[in-house]
């Protein structure tokens, strides 16, 4: 079990996960790596709308500034 945040992205690398951004945005996909401001590299990226896929990205960076939660 994770005792802090970055253990469970840390066990999350490799792993699909769903990001909800502030305005809005949800985008899924495979994380591949982050950093201490949170940003994010995800793989096979997809913006999802009403839980279906909207647009298909690829590999996607996403400023951590940006993110309001992450669900692995």
């Amino acid at each position: 079990m994770s005792d802090r945040p970055f253990d469970l992205l840390q066990e999350s690398i490799g792993k699909n996960v769903m990001v909800e951004l502030k305005d809005g945005i949800t985008v899924s996909g495979t994380l591949r790596a982050f950093d201490i401001h949170m940003n994010l590299v995800l793989g096979n990226a997809e913006k999802l709308v009403n839980g279906e896929t909207k647009n298909k990205y690829g590999t996607l960076l996403l400023r951590g500034d940006n993110v309001l939660l992450i669900s692995p």
